[in-house]
C-alpha cells in the first residue's frame, strides 16, 4: 500500500520545554534532586571500619576482590542470591507503593526524571523560560544561539561526566580513584566506563528525556494493573471542569465549568500530557499540573483542586455531594504487604543464620573410581572450603557414611589451613576396602570441624563403585 504523498504513518517528535512553575509538587521535586545528587555523588566517599586488611568504603563493588560491601555487610559470589533477594524486595516496594500512592517513583525519585529535571533547570538558567526557548529553536543560527546552546550543552556534559565518574567510584576507593581520574592515571577500563555512563546520562536526559518514559521504561506499559479505585493518581475532576471554555475577566461561571482552558496544565508537563483527557501512560505522577491548574485557580479566585492528586473513587464522592474515603487497608495492599513481609524475613532469617564457613565437594569426573593393586576402590574430590573469617582457621575433615574408610588429603595434613578471607582448595581421596563399595552408590557425608570454635559444616557427595 502507498500513502499519500505528504503524509505520515507516524507523528513527528517535538521537544517539549516545560513552562517553570511553583507549588507544593514543584517544592517536594526540588527536595528530591537536593537529596539524592548529593547522595548519589558523595556516598562512595563514606566509610566504615571493618577491620585491619579489609576495605573501609562504606558502599563498595570490589570486583578484583569479587566482593560486595554494604555498611556492615559483605556479599561473596557464592551469595548472589542475596543480590535477587533485594531486586525481589525493591520490586515489591515499588508494587505496593504504586497501589497506595500511584506513580511517586517516576515522578520524583526516578534517575530519568531526577536528571532531566535537572538539564531542564540548567537551559532555564541559561535560556530562559518556556516561551523564549521555543523562540530560541525556531530561531536561525546565530552567534548567540551558539553560544547559549553550547554552553547548555558544555553544562550537560560537565553533569554527565560527574555522574560516570560516581558511578565508577562505587568500584574502588573512592578518595584514590577521583584523583587518579582526574590527573589521567586510571586504565582505560575506567574511562570507558565513565564514558558509557556518562553519554547515556547525556544523551537520555539531554535528548530521549520524555521518549524513555513513553517508549523505553516498562514501568509505564503495566502501571494500570498495579492500581485500583483506592489508588492515589494525578486526576482531572470532570464533574467541576466541564464544559470547558475560555474566560474573560468579570465574567461568571454560571452554567459551565471551573475549567478556562488555558492550557497551563499541559505547558508545565514534563511528558506533555493533557491529563484533562483521563489517566494516560505518559503521565508520570510529578503534579506539576496540579501547582499549575492551583496557580491559575487562584487568579480567576476559584477554589483549588480542579486537578488534584487523588483517587478515583474519592473523586466520583465529591461529585455525588459525599465525603471522600481514603482505603490504604484493602486486599491488594495486604497482599502486597504480606508478601513483602515474608521475603523480608527471609532475608533476614538468612543473615542472622548466616555461616562464617562454607564447604563444596566435588567429585572427581576424569575417573569415577580407581581399582588399586590390593582391590580397593579409590574415589578423588576437590573440597573447596570458604573461609569468611580475616584470620588464618584449621578444620579437620571426617566422613560419615560409609564404614572402613580411609581418607588422606594431597599436600595436607591433619588439619586443613585455610587463609583469612580466602577459599582454600584440597584434593582429597577416600579409599574403601575390597567389597565395601561394588555395585554401589554409596552417599557419603563430609564433616568439616573449626578447631578453635567447634562449628560443624556438611557437604553430600556419593562414593562410587564398580557395577560388579
Amino acid at each position: 500500500m502507498t500513502e499519500p504523498e505528504g503524509n505520515s504513518l507516524y507523528a513527528r517528535s517535538e521537544t517539549i520545554q516545560p513552562r517553570s512553575v511553583r507549588g507544593r509538587f514543584r517544592s517536594w521535586k526540588y527536595l528530591a534532586m537536593v537529596v539524592l545528587l548529593p547522595w548519589w555523588y558523595l556516598a562512595p566517599f563514606l566509610r566504615w571500619d571493618r577491620g585491619l586488611g579489609a576495605p573501609d568504603q562504606a558502599i563498595l563493588i570490589d570486583m578484583g576482590g569479587r566482593r560486595a560491601y554494604f555498611l556492615g555487610l559483605e556479599i561473596w559470589p557464592q551469595e548472589v542470591y542475596y543480590l535477587t533477594g533485594i531486586l525481589v524486595v525493591a520490586a515489591i516496594v515499588l508494587f505496593l507503593v504504586s497501589a497506595l500512592y500511584g506513580r511517586v517513583w517516576c515522578g520524583f525519585l526516578c534517575w530519568q526524571t531526577v536528571y532531566t529535571d535537572l538539564f531542564v533547570q540548567i537551559e532555564r538558567m541559561v535560556i530562559g523560560d518556556r516561551t523564549r526557548r521555543l523562540a530560541l529553536d525556531r530561531a536561525p543560527w546565530s552567534l548567540d544561539k551558539l553560544a547559549r546552546k553550547g554552553a547548555v550543552h558544555l553544562l550537560w556534559i560537565l553533569i554527565s561526566g560527574a555522574c560516570g565518574i560516581a558511578f565508577t567510584l562505587y568500584f574502588g576507593d573512592a578518595p584514590t580513584m577521583l584523583p587518579a581520574i582526574l590527573t589521567g592515571r586510571e586504565s582505560v577500563a575506567v574511562y570507558g566506563a565513565i564514558a558509557v555512563v556518562g553519554g547515556f546520562c547525556y544523551l537520555l536526559a539531554g535528548f530521549a528525556r520524555e521518549q524513555v518514559c513513553l517508549y523505553m521504561c516498562p514501568y509505564s506499559r503495566f502501571q494500570a494493573a498495579m492500581f485500583d479505585e483506592h489508588s492515589l493518581i494525578v486526576g482531572y475532576e470532570t464533574w467541576r471542569g466541564e464544559p470547558r471554555g475560555r474566560w474573560r475577566k468579570g465574567q461568571p461561571f454560571e452554567g459551565r465549568g471551573h475549567c478556562i482552558d488555558c492550557g497551563v496544565c499541559v505547558a508545565v508537563c514534563p511528558t506533555g500530557v493533557d491529563i484533562r483527557n483521563g489517566s494516560q501512560l505518559g503521565c508520570i505522577g510529578c503534579g506539576l499540573c496540579i501547582d499549575g491548574c492551583d496557580s491559575m485557580m487562584d487568579r480567576v479566585g476559584l477554589p483549588r483542586g480542579l486537578i488534584t492528586w487523588d483517587s478515583i473513587a474519592s473523586q466520583a464522592a465529591r461529585a455525588q455531594g459525599e465525603t471522600p474515603r481514603h482505603r490504604l487497608v484493602r486486599p491488594r495492599t495486604l497482599v502486597y504487604g504480606a508478601i513483602l513481609a515474608v521475603a523480608l524475613g527471609v532475608i533476614g532469617w538468612s543473615l542472622l543464620g548466616r555461616s562464617t564457613t562454607e564447604m563444596t565437594v566435588l567429585h572427581e569426573r576424569a575417573l569415577l573410581y580407581v581399582r588399586l593393586s590390593d582391590g580397593s576402590i579409590r574415589n578423588g574430590y576437590v573440597v573447596k572450603i570458604l573461609n569468611k573469617v580475616r584470620s588464618e582457621r584449621q578444620f579437620t575433615l571426617d566422613i560419615e557414611g560409609l564404614e572402613g574408610v580411609r581418607m588422606s588429603v594431597i599436600g595436607g595434613g591433619p588439619h586443613l589451613k585455610v587463609a583469612p578471607d580466602s577459599v582454600g582448595s584440597f584434593t582429597v581421596f577416600v579409599t574403601a576396602a575390597a567389597g565395601i563399595a561394588t555395585g554401589r552408590r554409596v552417599p557419603l557425608v563430609f564433616v568439616l570441624r573449626d578447631q578453635k570454635g567447634g562449628d560443624e559444616t556438611r557437604a553430600e557427595s556419593l562414593f562410587v563403585g564398580p557395577d560388579r
